[in-house]
């Protein structure tokens, strides 16, 4: 049983690499490409990621002070549980 969505294993992906492609996002949550594409559209649309063209490809920065939405959660934001889940102090981070 999987305790965190696929939203939230997309959301870890880009965390560490803001530069991955989708491909490779898919490929390590262990859905389709497809699916990635519209994980990644809904967290852009939630304000959760902002999506940067560079040249063909695209990067993402992490939007940390967005809040949680479900009432569990109130008054902490996406960027609380980053910090917890990543081994580094990457959240945010895009060079």
């Amino acid at each position: 049983m999987d305790v965190l969505t696929n939203h939230a294993h997309t959301l870890l992906c880009i965390a560490r690499d803001p530069g991955l492609r989708l491909r490779d996002v898919a490929e390590q949550v262990g859905v389709t490409e497809r699916a990635a594409q519209r994980i990644v559209s809904d967290l852009v649309d939630a304000g959760y990621l902002e999506r940067l063209r560079e040249g063909r490809r695209n990067s993402y920065r992490i939007r940390p002070e967005r809040p949680l939405r479900h009432p569990l959660e109130h008054g902490h934001h996406i960027g609380e549980i980053l910090e917890v889940l990543n081994d580094e102090t990457m959240v945010n981070q895009h060079v």
